[in-house]
């Protein structure tokens, strides 16, 4: 039976810049997992292990259903995916097998796993990553039930505790971070680079507050004239940031590009134009879409994923009793999975034992219809069938009975009063 296991970094584990060197594309995640898959030491043709491949802002995370041996090539495989040393790879990674590793995903779908407690974008991620998975034909039974599971879990999670009531989001933090340093949100001009779904989160909490303007920057203007139609917003294109940088007081950015978007020159330049007034900044792309060096600019305010994490903790603390529920639902999701897993195990076996008496029964009933059609008293035909089932569904305990070995006749009189004497009295 296949083993489960996991293997992945996550912002506990990785500062921000190691987890951007991990971050796998959506629209790039089947030839990923062909190239993890084949990189299995025992991946065949037709044997290629289960495997999917999630990918967060806060987390790159490896589930398999194979070889837990297949640990250390799956290290080696993403080490060189990232460009980075295997030793310092293993620094950052957790490795997680059979319960641990069900725990975990249960954790993760149901937000308990999250920068923010309770968060619920997650599990539309998650939900994504089994998608891509499975249409790329990398799942199997094991990792199906899984992450079923894991949605199931998650689903309890979020109707019977209140884990994600009252929680901060990374959009909400970024608005809180602006009013400390604006006296009057509806007075600025709000910028937003992408049009995701992060972006249009971001979007809706900013124009709750009314700011003065917004806009939206996309690579297509398509997208992002659509997006920026819901809020009454004007859309551009990311070749017109450039010149239209200094005109912004707040910038918010999150997209999938590998590369930074905006430089420390384009920032320096904008706030000339500005005469020094304070640019906000918030980078929530992983990898960056903003140059780290920027930080040092005196009249930037730059924040990434991980420091608007810092904000959202201090809106957790008061749910501990939630977290309790929470993870005493997960602990039920996993004991139920593994029952799973163990009985998958007896697969094989009910199945040879259901065709050998399939084969019992197919033999005893062609004896008995040529008997019948020799003209043979039908009483007579039916006690041969029921005489000749018997013997057959006893020969192999008799025989064990009538072994010359002690331990073998003990072992056999156990089993035998187990399996057909329970109910005897």
């Amino acid at each position: 039976m296949a083993a489960v296991w996991t293997l992945g970094i996550n912002h506990n584990t990785a500062p921000l810049d190691v987890r951007g060197r991990f971050a796998f594309a959506m629209d790039r995640i089947a030839p990923h997992l062909e190239a993890l898959r084949r990189a299995h030491p025992v991946a065949q043709a037709n044997a290629l292990p289960e495997a999917a491949i999630v990918s967060t802002c806060n987390r790159t995370e490896i589930y398999c259903a194979g070889d837990e041996m297949a640990m250390d090539h799956t290290l080696d495989w993403l080490a060189q995916s990232g460009g980075v040393s295997v030793q310092e790879l293993r620094h950052h990674t957790y490795r997680l097998q059979g319960p641990e590793a069900a725990r975990h995903a249960f954790r993760v779908a149901s937000g308990l796993d999250s920068m923010v407690l309770g968060e619920a974008q997650i599990l539309g991620q998650l939900k994504d990553a089994v998608r891509a998975a499975d249409e790329a034909g990398a799942l199997g039974t094991t990792l199906s039930q899984l992450f079923q599971r894991s949605f199931a879990v998650a689903k309890e999670v979020r109707t019977s505790t209140e884990i994600g009531a009252h929680s901060i989001s990374m959009a909400a933090a970024g608005v809180r971070l602006a009013s400390n340093l604006f006296e009057d949100l509806s007075r600025i001009k709000v910028l937003f680079v992408g049009a995701g779904e992060m972006i249009e989160l971001c979007a809706t909490h900013w124009a709750a507050r009314q700011p003065a303007s917004m806009a939206i920057a996309n690579r297509t203007l398509e997208r992002g004239e659509k997006l920026a139609s819901r809020f009454g917003a004007e859309a551009l294109l990311l070749s017109d940031l450039p010149n239209r940088l200094h005109e912004f007081d707040a910038i918010i950015s999150c997209t999938a590009s590998s590369l930074p978007l905006i430089g420390l020159g384009a920032v320096e330049r904008a706030l000339k134009r500005r005469k020094h007034r304070p640019l906000f900044m918030v980078d929530l792309a992983v990898p960056r879409d903003i140059e780290p060096e920027v930080q040092r600019l005196s009249d930037v305010y730059l924040y990434t994923v991980d420091d608007l994490a810092q904000v959202v903790q201090t809106a957790q603390a008061n749910r501990q009793a939630a977290v309790a529920q929470a993870e005493a639902i997960v602990d039920a999701g996993v004991q139920s999975f593994m029952h799973w897993v163990d009985q998958r195990e007896t697969v094989p076996l009910i199945q040879q034992l259901q065709a050998q008496a399939d084969d019992w029964r197919q033999a005893e009933l062609a004896r008995a219809r040529k008997a019948l059609a020799k003209g043979e008293d039908m009483d007579a035909v039916l006690e041969a069938l029921s005489r000749g089932l018997t013997q057959k569904m006893l020969h192999g305990a008799m025989a064990e009975l009538r072994a010359g070995d002690a331990s073998t006749r003990e072992r056999a009189m156990h089993a035998i009063r187990h399996f057909f004497l329970r109910n005897s009295r």
